[in-house]
């Protein structure tokens, strides 16, 4: 119909962010999941913000938990 081919698929939602899972750039707890075409990576909500305008640009998903910092 249309003319388009599209392929609908069901993906299990990203893991909510534990205290287990740690910074790639420093080892502080993770704050922020960015999904990329190629993995995961987690921040902490400093280098989260650090890196947050180079990442967006090719981010699939984009999870933040900073809201739980208290």
């Amino acid at each position: 119909m249309w003319g388009v081919n599209a392929t609908v698929t069901d993906t299990a939602p990203t893991p909510t962010l534990t205290a287990a899972d740690r910074c790639d750039r420093c080892g502080a707890q993770a704050r922020v999941r960015v999904v990329l075409a190629t993995g995961d990576l987690l921040f902490c909500a400093h280098h989260a913000k650090a890196y947050e305008d180079k990442l967006r640009e090719t981010a699939v998903e984009w999870v933040d938990e900073t809201a739980t910092l208290s």
